[in-house]
């Protein structure tokens, strides 16, 4: 067994790296994190790319990411206006790891389901 106790351990709750875990633990933030990795997305967009999330949470979710870097928000002069949401270059770093993730529940998801 390893030092649980050590500085900077994930578990710990002033550590970086537990409140990074968090922020992308979120349910919501998964799905739109790999909503945008195929380009930048308008909010009604993704209203219906993302089945069952509301307005109000996307809005919510779209703004924590942008919080903490892993969104950009881009507003064009237009009429009528015209917003626009993308990946960061940090939030480009998790779709890697979010694909990795999905093949896994797509891979044990009925085990995941049966032993519930």
């Amino acid at each position: 067994m390893g030092d649980f106790n050590r500085p900077g351990d994930v578990f710990l709750a002033d550590c970086p790296a537990r409140l990074a875990v968090e922020v992308i633990a979120d349910k919501w933030s998964v799905v739109v994190l790999y909503a945008l990795s195929r380009g930048p997305r308008r909010h009604g967009e993704l209203v219906e790319l993302i089945g069952g999330i509301s307005k109000k949470m996307l809005t919510q979710t779209l703004r924590r990411l942008q919080r903490y870097g892993l969104v950009g928000r881009e507003a064009y002069a237009e009429v009528p206006p015209r917003v626009e949401y993308s990946l960061t270059d940090l939030g480009t770093t998790l779709i890697e790891p979010i694909a990795m993730l999905t093949r896994w529940a797509e891979e044990n998801g009925d085990a995941v389901l049966a032993a519930g």
